[in-house]
């Protein structure tokens, strides 16, 4: 093996685990999804054949699978960054096994090997809300939205009672499953409330869906996952792409759900959602049991 690493000849089969591979318990599938800083692996435990998914920590901007499947840094500049990122991943499973709610994505099981970090969850068949909102045959009317996000609602008061907040609340992470029973996936952003001591991770920001407050790690609270879930439920309103908070926040040009889309859904929901999506905080609801209510007519 080189000492160095060379994307240009890396070989491209070494991104992800193939399948038959055996990690502790477990035999490798297929993969799922992938994004910058992990994988996501269908697998099947040994013992009982159930299948699971795995979640696997590998940061490409900093480090690559070697020929034995081991998760080493390009250099010995990103290892700072890798190690850091690691603790955090193992940090982020560990919160997440004590997370038990019906709407909360179930992690059974978390693991170092290979060098890296992995994380076991229960497989849950459905597709991502995004998928949904683009499907012009799925008719997205007032009883499927407000019992769906209030289900979601439900899971993400769990985790504001752990003084956790989420922080990276949007379609793409939210599972449908069937009879549109949401699940809440991906909690890489995740930190506690109020921002305590320790090392604070890399901001995740999605555009259109991460307040103002989130661009400067100031004041962040469940008004601040509340912001998210407003704008979640304006995507499933008119499907259109949103505005980044901070440009709200100097002029406001988004027009607001109560006359965008006033023909096709109640004003008591509409107003839930403008009430969410307010650009302060302080204007915002302050608990998900006020946007629960809000959401009742």
């Amino acid at each position: 093996m080189a000492e160095y690493y060379d994307p240009e000849t890396y070989p491209k089969k070494w991104n992800y685990l193939q399948s038959g591979t055996i990690i502790d318990q477990y035999m490798i599938e297929r993969e799922l999804a992938h994004g910058g800083f992990s994988s996501v692996y269908l697998a099947r435990q040994l013992e009982d054949q159930v299948q699971v998914a795995i979640k696997e920590y590998l940061p490409r901007k900093f480090a690559h699978r070697t020929w034995n499947n081991a998760v080493t840094p390009h250099s010995p500049e990103t290892k700072v960054l890798f190690l850091r990122g690691r603790a955090l991943f193992f940090e982020e499973a560990k919160v997440l096994a004590k997370l038990k709610h019906h709407n909360i994505v179930d992690v059974t099981n978390f693991f170092q090997e290979n060098e890296t970090v992995y994380m076991v969850m229960t497989y849950d068949y459905g597709v991502t809300l995004d998928k949904i909102i683009t499907n012009a045959n799925i008719k997205k009317d007032e009883q499927l939205l407000t019992s769906m996000f209030k289900q979601l609602l439900t899971g993400i008061d769990i985790i504001h009672q752990h003084k956790m907040l989420h922080l990276d609340i949007k379609p793409a992470n939210i599972l449908v499953r069937p009879n549109f029973d949401p699940l809440l996936l991906d909690f890489g952003a995740i930190r506690e409330f109020p921002n305590s001591n320790k090392t604070q991770q890399t901001k995740v920001l999605t555009t259109g869906f991460s307040p103002v407050e989130q661009y400067s790690s100031c004041a962040l609270g469940p008004w601040t996952d509340l912001y998210a879930v407003g704008a979640s439920m304006r995507c499933c309103l008119g499907g259109k792409k949103l505005l980044p908070a901070p440009d709200r926040d100097k002029k406001d040009t988004m027009v607001p759900a109560v006359k965008a889309y006033k023909k096709k859904y109640p004003e008591y929901l509409l107003k839930a959602v403008d009430w969410a999506m307010q650009i302060q905080p302080e204007n915002r609801p302050q608990s998900v049991t006020e946007l629960q209510d809000a959401l009742t007519p």
